[in-house]
């Protein structure tokens, strides 16, 4: 079996790694770390969340420095500010026991300034998020001419939050003859490229648990109908009164609603996204942590560098746009040897994404049925008597009240007395689920549902004509007409089908309209909707931002087509030269 003794580690950094409870290393700690240490080439490693990945690099770096270097020697780089203070953490811990060492975290949204100071007072190396990395080097408070080892954590996820730019500017700052560890989760054409620009003849480094999620965890899905789908989050979190999990959500505007209402209903819940401040994050956390909540609620960006132990379920209130990210938000849960649950809510339109996830994490989906609630109250009840028998009673608290509460229940039976206790505490399950509907798809409604997917995919049709249209309605129980809009927003705007369709669907008002053809150009897209919605669609959606871009969209009849567009240019220019004669 192989040990951290038989890496290669130096023995100060052993004793931390003891001292932590470490073990034995994981397959990306196992294979990256003696590479590291033996060989100055540079390295591509893909390992998802969960996988150690901190200490896979973090060992290696940490030996190979001078710790009580006043200039920088190594630069790590990562997407949130979360991930950056993670890191920044597990160093501290790694370098316990080396004199002299001294790091400094910088990320965005904490006080600029006190991070000049400590860059001022020098240190070995430097944690940090592109954009704050990139700042404090423009204010030439930052040199990073000295760097020898350059860390990209989660690199696919800091080019999926824009860092493209960033990142050039860095690496291009740095010295040539510098060793670069590139850590992904997936290797899309932009990690490649930068790998490829910036990285030379890199040893490549693939753990199974890059492709699928740790064999611990259980996959389960239940099928919802858009317009219950809180409804049939709220019965999972009931049916599991022991839950301590994470909620995820595609975006901050679905984040907060799902913690409110949530929060309305008497959950100790909370939310995480970017519109909060660094300070209501970090109370947030303090909170999850220490377990004052039992449910977070969370979009991916701001959960990225959560590292909590014995979270018990996460559960996708939306399968996400890119199918990679399950598998990170899987990774939260099952950690330290133990088993945790990933719940997806899935309609009828998500079977083609389940079956591919299924071949990425190497496992089935179970079919669930949402609990009714019965069974709920079954299983709340038999949590409060299971509490109630294995409570430590300390009886002198209550020693000098026993004869005014002996006095007061005398007349009671002891049926009658655990009657009405447990009615007492049991109020809120019994009385919210009194009468409760089955909200499970009935067989006959779901197969209706499929045929209606299946039609609602749009036929390729090279002219977009109305052909194509005829195609998607037929066979369906009722017809459904589409009418074409314009979108400001393309490919260069990081859209795609899948995040155009979730960014209209983010909208209470527009949840699981139908949506037919949809084309995304460079810089405008198209996409059919239900004509029903066709108002509903531009009043609620123009001007809402996507990733911090307003969006425009108007029918698409009211945009002329390019020759015209040239030829009313022509007439305005003819007209204005007739002007100044």
């Amino acid at each position: 079996m192989t040990t951290f003794h038989s890496l290669g580690l130096q023995p100060e950094i052993l004793q931390a790694v003891e001292k932590l409870g470490f073990e034995k290393p994981t397959p990306i700690q196992e294979k990256s770390i003696p590479y590291l240490l033996e060989n100055t080439g540079d390295l591509m490693a893909l390992a998802s969340t969960g996988t150690g990945k901190t200490a896979a690099f973090g060992l290696p770096v940490l030996q190979k420095i001078n710790p009580a270097a006043k200039k920088i020697e190594a630069l790590v780089l990562c997407p949130t500010r979360e991930l950056c203070r993670q890191i920044h953490d597990d160093f501290q811990n790694f370098a316990c026991n080396l004199n002299g060492f001294r790091q400094v975290a910088v990320y965005g949204g904490a006080n600029i300034m006190s991070q000049i100071k400590e860059l001022k007072s020098g240190a070995a190396v430097v944690v940090g998020t592109p954009g704050r990395v990139v700042d404090l080097i423009e204010r030439k408070n930052l040199d990073i001419s000295n760097v020898k080892y350059l860390v990209l954590d989660e690199a696919d996820e800091m080019l999926n939050m824009g860092f493209k730019d960033d990142l050039d500017f860095i690496l291009s700052n740095t010295p040539e003859e510098r060793q670069t560890m590139l850590f992904s989760a997936t290797m899309p054409a932009e990690v490649n490229r930068i790998a490829k620009r910036y990285m030379n003849n890199p040893e490549m480094l693939e753990t199974s648990l890059a492709n699928k999620s740790a064999e611990n965890i259980e996959h389960s899905i239940y099928m919802v109908n858009a317009s219950i789908r809180f409804d049939a989050l709220r019965r999972i979190v009931d049916v599991n009164p022991d839950i301590y999990g994470i909620v995820f959500c595609r975006t901050r505007k679905e984040t907060q609603q799902v913690a409110d209402n949530l929060i309305k209903a008497g959950y100790n819940a909370d939310s995480l996204h970017g519109d909060l401040s660094q300070a209501q994050r970090d109370s947030v956390m303090a909170k999850f942590r220490s377990r004052h909540l039992q449910i977070l609620v969370a979009t991916d960006v701001a959960a990225r560098g959560l590292d909590v132990n014995d979270i018990t379920h996460v559960i996708n209130y939306n399968l996400p746009d890119e199918l990679e990210t399950y598998i990170h938000r899987s990774g939260r849960t099952a950690r330290a040897g133990k088993k945790g649950e990933s719940i997806a809510l899935v309609t009828s339109r998500d079977k083609s994404s389940i079956k591919i996830l299924e071949r990425k994490i190497g496992k089935q989906f179970e079919i669930k049925r949402i609990p009714t609630g019965e069974e709920i109250c079954d299983r709340q009840l038999i949590k409060l008597v299971d509490d109630l028998a294995e409570s430590n009673v300390d009886a002198t608290e209550v020693e000098r009240y026993l004869p005014i509460i002996t006095q007061k229940l005398e007349n009671f039976s002891r049926d009658e007395l655990i009657t009405r206790f447990f009615a007492t505490e049991f109020t809120r399950f019994s009385a919210f689920y009194k009468n409760a509907q089955d909200i499970n798809l009935a067989t006959s409604e779901r197969r209706s549902r499929e045929k209606e997917d299946r039609n609602d995919r749009y036929v390729r049709d090279d002219e977009g004509s109305k052909r194509g249209k005829k195609e998607r309605n037929r066979g369906r129980g009722g017809r459904v007409d589409f009418d074409r809009f314009f979108v400001s927003l393309g490919k260069k705007d990081n859209l795609n089908p899948h995040r155009l369709m979730g960014f209209i669907n983010e909208f209470p008002n527009l949840q699981g309209i139908a949506i037919g053809r949809v084309e995304i150009m460079k810089s405008f897209s198209f996409v059919e909707v239900d004509s029903n919605f066709s108002s509903t669609l531009v009043n609620t959606v123009n001007g809402q931002k996507f990733h911090g871009k307003p969006c425009v969209i108007e029918p698409a009849s009211s945009i002329k087509p390019k020759k015209d567009r040239d030829r009313d240019r022509g007439r305005d220019r003819d007209r204005d030269r007739k002007r100044k004669r």
